[in-house]
């Protein structure tokens, strides 16, 4: 296929994507207003039910003007040939792949975060704060931007560089290197995340001695499970809205709190959402997903070498030079309908895998404390209650709250 035919498949299928998501959400947003089911009416009270409409209507037009916005602006840098531009920027400065590669993408990536910080501003200080959610302050939104943009910087540019060196060393062999290279960083990160990247935005703390630690350690050593690192995090420096993870295996795992779902939830509820974490862990979903992350990266890289050295790939983004990080970009957007599917078949796994946590946490521990916990925090959140089974299907990495329930009920 041509590099004008690429051109225009590319312009296909940003537009296809941006209709699809925009149908998804319009057949969304037609099911705000249907009756609460049953088993959820004492979800809301009357007027916390016409607020989370409210909110939900706000961020359904809200979104509607951002994905507008990126996709008439993702067109028109590629129709009047802003990849062209940047890459003579670069091209003008270095005739090095490596150096050309980062400075490409730092441009490219800086100015459409600088574009759309306004956005993701209002989002934060005016729509999350009218509904009380938003914690932040101005100095912590632009202090953890600068944060993300050196982390990126040092990470992502670092883990690019590599890869293009790998390219200049084997050629298209490169992807067996690079997914050497990026499993061992991904196993790296679900093991030390909590400890080297979290302190770099949130202060954690271990659970202090009471009640709700006693009761934590007597379930995990009724389930055998051993648990010695159990932390609250801070995240209500950001927002109200309340969390529970669980990161790392071995000698490394730890449950994470979040301050508001202690704040929010009594002690019972607590340990079942506590004892779902778990189960996720006994039932093997965390390296399950680690095993299909790393594989379905293997098939992405080798995708990618095949089609790297094809000139036209890299012109399809408007370049009249072939290039490494040009071929990234091309590719990336050519590979996304196949990325479309590969995130539904995860998002299905990952929503039995809930249905499969939820399941130990009710035969471990009690259903009636986990129902009634996630009904409290999708209150305090003003979740949909109602989604659509096609949005649900695209989007969705957890069941529906009414799934959850009927499930726990069954």
């Amino acid at each position: 296929m041509s590099s004008n035919s690429l051109y225009y498949l590319i312009f296909i299928i940003l537009i296809a994507e941006f209709l699809i998501e925009t149908l998804m959400d319009y057949l969304n947003a037609r099911k705000f207003k249907e009756p609460i089911p049953q088993e959820l009416l004492d979800v809301y009270d009357g007027e916390a039910y016409a607020r989370s409409q409210e909110y939900k209507q706000t961020n359904y037009k809200f979104g509607l003007i951002t994905s507008s916005f990126s996709l008439v602006l993702t067109l028109c840098f590629l129709g009047f040939g802003g990849f062209e531009w940047v890459d003579s920027l670069v091209r003008s400065y270095t005739d090095h792949p490596i150096p050309q590669a980062l400075l490409f993408f730092g441009i490219i990536m800086l100015g459409t975060d600088l574009i759309t910080t306004p956005f993701s501003y209002y989002k934060t200080f005016v729509i999350e704060e009218e509904y009380g959610f938003n914690k932040s302050t101005r100095k912590l939104f632009f202090l953890d931007k600068l944060k993300g943009w050196g982390m990126l910087a040092i990470i992502g540019g670092g883990i690019l560089s590599v890869v293009i060196w790998f390219f200049q060393w084997t050629g298209t062999n490169f992807w067996l290197y690079a997914w050497g290279l990026i499993a061992v960083f991904t196993i790296f990160m679900n093991l030390f995340y909590s400890r080297l990247i979290v302190p770099l935005f949130n202060k954690q703390t271990p659970l202090e001695e009471g009640g709700l630690k006693e009761k934590i350690q007597g379930y995990a050593q009724k389930v055998g499970f051993e648990l010695k690192n159990i932390y609250v995090i801070d995240g209500s420096k950001r927002s109200t809205k309340s969390n529970a993870y669980f990161s790392g295996f071995g000698k490394e795992k730890r449950v994470t709190l979040y301050d508001t779902l202690i704040h929010d939830l009594e002690e019972e509820e607590i340990v079942a959402v506590l004892a779902h974490e778990v189960g996720h862990y006994k039932r093997q979903h965390i390296i399950v997903n680690l095993i299909a992350s790393v594989a379905l990266t293997g098939v992405t890289l080798f995708v990618l070498s095949l089609f790297i050295n094809n000139p036209a790939v890299s012109m399809s983004i408007g370049v009249s030079t072939p290039s490494f990080h040009a071929a990234l970009i091309g590719f990336g957007i050519l590979y996304s309908p196949i990325s479309q599917l590969t995130g539904l078949a995860m998002n299905y796994l990952s929503r039995k895998f809930e249905y499969q946590a939820d399941n130990y946490a009710s035969s471990t521990f009690a259903a009636s404390p986990l129902i009634s916990s996630l009904k409290k925090l999708s209150r305090n959140s003003l979740s949909n209650l109602t989604p659509h089974p096609a949005y649900v299907f695209m989007h969705y990495s957890h069941p529906p709250l009414i799934n959850r329930v009927r499930n726990l009920q069954a």
